[in-house]
């Protein structure tokens, strides 16, 4: 399939700005496949379509506060540094996004918060916006790893054109995060609230918990025609080997197993066996899913509506099929769906 192929208008006012005033009461469009119906629900009737003994995989990363303002030193320019990953912790060294790159080199010091209580400085250029910096802060590392987050913002997608509100700091994480090293939400999982966790807990719906840390990559724009040819950045996952007992039973048992969000079914589709079982892992993928292609794990999945020529709508239209998926998503327009992080749910059955 070509990139052209998942181009799409979408109308401005469908991106959504700020998330449902609830997290389960965001809407809910099901695709049914083998039926290829399409129904409006609320998010919270998802516990409708699952039963007793059904797999719900869960993606439990934490998102940190990745997103810092500094100044350079002698101009005092104002520079944007996303925090992307820990290069060493022992020196301090991150691989990080710069803005305005163009002013940043080697050997220049930038300055954090009000009182310059953190320093950088650039020692190495990664790509045309990348950089290493090595922090130099005064403290023990736990101390270093506190000032980050003290003087570090939730970071929300670029489409979302706002400021950061106090309310993202909770909203833009979901309620299930265990382990911190996403810079982005896997926002599938944004739409579950505690009370819906706890009513598909009672129905008997079980949920098995993995780690994708959702890297920029994911909103790393496809710039190749041919989407055979695109290479996704690498993002760190962990499948416990409590979670592939769990899911491959509920293969034997023929029970729904559902994805709830793309890094859930990238991580899953990273390790499967040549019997189509799910092995446990840690470890590193850059998987691309796009049609046409063969789920060995997941057969249902939640996923959110998603941005033209984005590889998450690449992977969305491989599970529910192109055409349906291109259908729901003009249903989508016309219904006034929100789209994007913040945005409507999508059940895939």
């Amino acid at each position: 399939m070509k990139l052209s192929h998942f181009d799409f208008e979408l109308p401005e006012e469908l991106l959504a700005l700020h998330p449902a005033e609830h997290r389960d009461e965001s809407r809910l469009m099901v695709l049914n496949r083998k039926e290829q119906t399409i129904e409006h629900k609320t998010f919270k009737d998802v516990i409708n379509y699952f039963d007793e003994g059904d797999v719900m995989m869960l993606n439990n990363t934490k998102v940190f506060p990745a997103r810092m303002f500094g100044n350079k030193e002698k101009t005092g320019a104002r520079i944007e540094v996303f925090l992307l990953r820990e290069l060493n912790a022992e020196n301090r060294l991150w691989d990080v996004l710069v803005d305005p790159a163009r002013k940043i080199r080697i050997g220049n010091k930038l300055f954090f918060g009000e009182d310059d209580s953190l320093v950088a400085e650039v020692i190495d250029n990664t790509t045309s916006r990348g950089r290493t910096l090595r922090f130099l802060y005064d403290g023990s590392y736990e101390a270093f790893r506190e000032k980050l987050l003290e003087l570090g913002e939730t970071p929300l997608p670029k489409a979302i054109k706002r400021e950061v509100e106090p309310s993202d700091e909770e909203r833009y994480q979901t309620i299930f995060a265990k382990h911190e090293g996403a810079v982005a939400a896997p926002t599938a999982g944004l739409h579950f609230s505690k009370h819906l966790l706890k009513r598909l807990e009672i129905k008997g719906v079980d949920f098995a918990e993995m780690t994708l840390h959702v890297g920029l990559g994911t909103f790393s724009p496809v710039e190749v025609e041919d989407l055979s040819k695109h290479k996704m950045d690498s993002e760190q996952i962990v499948i416990p080997a409590a979670t592939a007992t769990k899911i491959n039973q509920a293969k034997i048992e023929k029970r729904k197993i559902c994805a709830v969000g793309t890094t859930v079914m990238r991580t899953v589709e990273s390790s499967v066996s040549s019997k189509q079982e799910l092995n446990a892992f840690e470890g590193w993928t850059n998987k691309f899913i796009f049609p046409p292609f063969e789920f060995s794990i997941a057969n249902s999945m939640i996923t959110n509506f998603h941005e033209p020529k984005s590889t998450l709508m690449m992977q969305a239209a491989a599970f529910a099929g192109y055409d349906f998926l291109m259908d729901a998503y003009k249903v989508a327009i016309k219904e006034g769906y929100k789209f994007s992080t913040y945005g409507d749910a999508m059940l895939i059955i």
